[in-house]
């Protein structure tokens, strides 16, 4: 037995006693019209019952009379004639228990209130088939509907009266025309709601897109930037002594291959970030290149190191206890010292720079100064975006950034970061 199949049995054998659909949520109006439908057909049942009298009637049927029994007493007339009409007015609610009520009461109702329990009924059967969460106690209604209405006089289904018959055309074209006009206002409502949540999706797109390319243009211009600048001054350096001192211009040299290759491999690690997930081939090739954990805090030795061999006075200074702090700030802080050296080196050659790190409880100082210099021949290429690039970066973890003439001269770029307090046993 597959599984469908079990669902099938197991929803007919359970229908009864466990809803096949969520039963609906009627809304004060619904209950309003179910309440005001159903007190019109009580008064109007009572009338009718009370019209119709006690004891032995006769109906006229295709030309011949037929004889119909009434209740024997006034209150068998009527009880049964509210009994089919006034539980309607919970149909949403309990619409399987209203059709049961309603046909028991039909049943038990008179020959001559035929007329009265066939439009109950006709009212109690769709409300169970519209409303109704169980579908097998609801199809198992329908057989006995029938059979109410059979047993009920001689003429069966009581034959519809001709002045009735334009309201019972009109009334339901009406009553379809509202729901079609109901229903094209809805769906023109979706429609203009989904046509919005589409432009909001295609405009949220683009400004990730943006944002994802001024970071990739952030990474790559710090990466790039430091690095190269690092390998023109070495070239211009191993130019100048060349002839004259072979092992300086072979240290200069060897300086330029550290930074070329530092260069290739953070540019490996951002474009594997970048493709990682593009697609199978690409991300075979991403995943070996990633393997590199980011720079931070931990290689800015060497960092100071590389810009030190250029010819550029560094010191530098850690204070407070070392901690884990999270990726993102890490490479952050390290981008505040890249870009601050690399400013040092373009328009203060020959300066001495100093950079501080210091680790508090809560928050990260990173502070770069030099004692200013002469600027160098690639000054003028600057566009100032390196230090942009800083505060955006430090814009999203709160940071705040410092920069501009020290007070004792030169220049000066500082950061604070906050962190997350540490834990204290």
């Amino acid at each position: 037995m597959n599984v469908e199949a079990a669902g099938l049995m197991g929803a007919a054998g359970a229908a009864p006693v466990r809803p096949a659909v969520p039963p609906p949520r009627p809304t004060r109006r619904n209950l309003l019209f179910d309440a005001l439908l159903a007190l019109a057909l009580a008064v109007a049942a009572t009338a009718y019952a009370v019209s119709a009298g006690v004891g032995r009637s006769y109906l006229l049927v295709e030309g011949v009379e037929r004889a119909r029994t009434g209740a024997d007493t006034w209150p068998g007339a009527v009880v049964p004639a509210l009994l089919v009409t006034l539980p309607l007015a919970v149909r949403r609610r309990y619409p399987l228990a209203v059709l049961w009520v309603v046909l028991g009461a039909g049943a038990l109702a008179p020959d001559g209130e035929a007329r009265i329990v066939f439009f109950s009924l006709v009212v109690a059967v769709h409300s169970a088939i519209a409303y109704g969460p169980y579908r097998a106690a609801t199809l198992a209604g329908l057989p006995l509907a029938l059979l109410v209405l059979a047993s009920i006089g001689d003429a069966g289904v009581p034959a519809v009266p001709e002045r009735y018959v334009p309201l019972l055309v009109l009334l339901p074209l009406a009553m379809a025309s509202y729901g079609m006009r109901t229903w094209r206002a809805r769906a023109d409502e979706r429609q203009t709601r989904m046509v919005e949540l589409e432009r909001e999706r295609a405009a949220e797109s683009r400004r990730a897109a943006e944002h994802e390319r001024a970071r990739i243009a952030r990474e790559l211009h710090d990466v790039v930037t430091h690095h190269v600048s690092v390998m023109v001054i070495q070239a211009g350096a191993a130019r100048t002594v060349l002839d004259a001192a072979p092992a300086q211009t072979r240290e200069a040299l060897l300086a330029i291959e550290a930074g070329g290759r530092a260069a290739m491999t953070e540019l490996r690690h951002a474009m594997g970030l970048l493709t990682m997930n593009a697609g199978d081939d690409v991300g075979a090739v991403s995943a070996d290149t990633a393997t590199a954990p980011p720079p931070g805090l931990d290689q800015v030795a060497e960092l100071v190191g590389r810009v030190r061999a250029s010819g550029l006075s560094v010191e530098l200074t850690v204070t407070g206890a070392r901690r884990q702090m999270p990726a993102g700030i890490d490479l952050t802080a390290y981008r505040v010292v890249q870009e601050a050296l690399t400013n040092t080196m373009k328009h203060a050659a020959g300066a001495h720079a100093a950079v501080t790190i210091a680790y508090g409880d809560a928050d990260l100082g990173v502070e770069v100064t030099d004692t200013g210099g002469a600027p160098s021949a690639r000054a003028a290429t600057g566009a100032g975006l390196g230090l942009l690039g800083l505060r955006e970066r430090l814009d999203v973890y709160g940071a705040t950034l410092r920069n501009g003439p020290a007070p004792e001269g030169g220049y000066r770029v500082a950061a604070l970061i906050p962190l997350l307090p540490l834990e204290t046993t």
